[in-house]
C-alpha cells in the first residue's frame, strides 16, 4: 500500500470551541489531542515544544490547530512540519570539547531563545532558523538572551 503524500483529514475536536492542537499518529492512523486551552498562546507554545520533541527523535510531524471563530470551530493553518529536525552538530574529533558549564549555559540560552520564539508564535522553525538560534545562543550572554526572549514574548502576546 503506497504511503499517502497529503495530510490526513483531521476531525473536529468534541465539545465547545476552544484552542486545540492535534497530532497525527501514523502508526495508529489516528489524531490525538496534544494541548488544549481557552487561550491561543499556551496551545501554540505547547505545539512548538511538541513539534521540536518529535522532530528531535527524527520523526515526521503532522499537526492541526483548531480554535474558536465566531462561536464555532475553525481549522487554522498549521505549518506542515514534515521535515525532520537536523541532528545536533558535535565538535569534530580532536577539537577541544567545551567545558561542561559552558555547554550547559549555551544549551540554556538556546532553550530560552526557543521558548521566546514559541511565545511569539514562531513554533515551526526550519534548519536555517535553528542555525541562527544556535549562533545567537553561542554569542550572546545570559541577560541579553533573556531580554530578547522577553521582547519575543511581549510581541507574541500583542496578537
Amino acid at each position: 500500500m503506497a504511503k499517502e503524500s497529503r495530510r490526513p483529514r483531521c476531525p473536529r475536536p468534541p465539545g465547545e470551541p476552544r484552542w486545540v492542537a492535534m497530532f497525527y499518529e501514523p502508526a495508529r492512523e489516528t489524531w490525538t489531542v496534544g494541548a488544549e486551552s481557552p487561550y491561543r498562546s499556551p496551545v501554540l507554545y505547547a505545539l512548538g515544544d511538541m513539534t521540536r520533541t518529535v522532530r528531535a527523535r527524527g520523526d515526521e510531524v503532522t499537526l492541526a490547530l483548531w480554535g474558536p471563530e465566531g462561536g464555532a470551530w475553525q481549522l487554522f493553518d498549521a505549518p506542515s512540519a514534515r521535515t525532520p529536525a537536523p541532528a545536533q552538530e558535535r565538535p569534530a574529533p580532536g577539537s577541544p570539547e567545551p567545558a561542561r558549564l559552558t555547554e550547559r549555559m549555551t544549551d540554556r540560552r538556546h532553550q530560552v531563545l526557543m521558548a521566546g520564539l514559541s511565545k511569539a508564535g514562531l513554533y515551526d522553525l526550519g534548519p536555517e532558523d535553528g542555525d541562527a538560534v544556535r549562533i545567537l545562543a553561542d554569542r550572546l550572554d545570559e541577560p541579553t538572551v533573556r531580554r530578547v526572549a522577553h521582547w519575543l514574548s511581549v510581541a507574541g502576546g500583542a496578537r
